[in-house]
């Protein structure tokens, strides 16, 4: 992978990571457009690439989250994760598979536009406008939620948002809870790629050049997802999903029509 295409993809990272487009989808159709062949460095760097978007709401919201006397909000985040943790376990081969097919994609992107077309109309009854009224077993739900983010395409930041926003969460507090959540979920998937590509392929991490690129990849995730999360809120606030969910149509109809002419594989 050259330094050019490292940019891309750590651009393509930061933008979507937050939106509810998928980033995984975005950097695997960007890696099929570049013609990036799917090596394990490849396979490493699309998901180690978004701890560092993931950071940016360490950053952003760095006196919520490190507010120690509120230790009840770091368990509801353990304890939504749990279902990742389990499931990404289990399914760990599977989902490496499944990040190789922009057809997978392609289907996803387009099944989940048209939810989310119809989303704020399903889930309109928003209660809870705090975080300290999010129980553990709403956390629980909304981390079950989350897990179908590992179908490529989906998009964590739609699932688990739609989660939070099915046990009656408002649309922005529900996208707070999802990027909180966020960061114990890749912190975890991260550490475990990392770990295992170490195992079965330990020249790929000990090569200087590739964790170069990880790292320049990393940092520039993580200053173009600080600007797309304070768009997110603000538009999501005044306009909802509508939007996101037709930019999800337009674009997995374009990918088939790709596929099926031969250009995507």
């Amino acid at each position: 992978m050259t330094s050019i295409q490292t940019i891309i993809l750590s651009i393509v990272e930061g933008l979507t990571e937050f939106l509810p487009v998928s980033s995984t989808g975005h950097m695997i159709i960007a890696s099929s457009l570049m013609g990036i062949e799917k090596d394990e460095f490849v396979k490493l760097f699309e998901i180690a690439i978004q701890l560092g978007a993931i950071l940016a709401v360490v950053v952003l919201y760095w006196k919520k989250f490190f507010d120690l006397s509120k230790w009840q909000f770091y368990i509801k985040l353990v304890v939504a994760v749990i279902p990742a943790l389990v499931l990404g376990k289990l399914l760990s081969d599977k989902i490496d598979a499944l990040l190789e097919s922009p057809t997978t994609v392609a289907f996803s992107l387009l099944i989940g536009g048209i939810i989310l077309l119809f989303v704020d109309k399903i889930f309109n009854e928003h209660t809870i406008t705090e975080e300290k009224n999010i129980s553990y077993g709403k956390g629980f739900i909304i981390g079950i939620w989350q897990c179908l983010a590992m179908i490529p395409g989906v998009s964590r930041s739609a699932a688990s948002i739609i989660g939070g926003m099915s046990q009656k969460l408002t649309r922005s507090l529900a996208a707070e809870f999802s990027f909180f959540l966020a960061v114990p979920t890749m912190v975890a998937a991260t550490g475990y790629k990392l770990l295992k590509t170490y195992k079965e392929h330990p020249e790929v991490i000990k090569n200087k050049h590739n964790l170069m690129l990880l790292g320049f990849g990393n940092l520039l995730a993580f200053i173009v997802a600080m600007i797309a999360i304070k768009f997110f809120i603000s538009y999501l606030q005044k306009h909802g999903f509508k939007l996101f969910g037709w930019y999800r149509i337009v674009v997995g109809i374009l990918l088939l029509l790709l596929i099926m002419k031969g250009y995507l594989g």
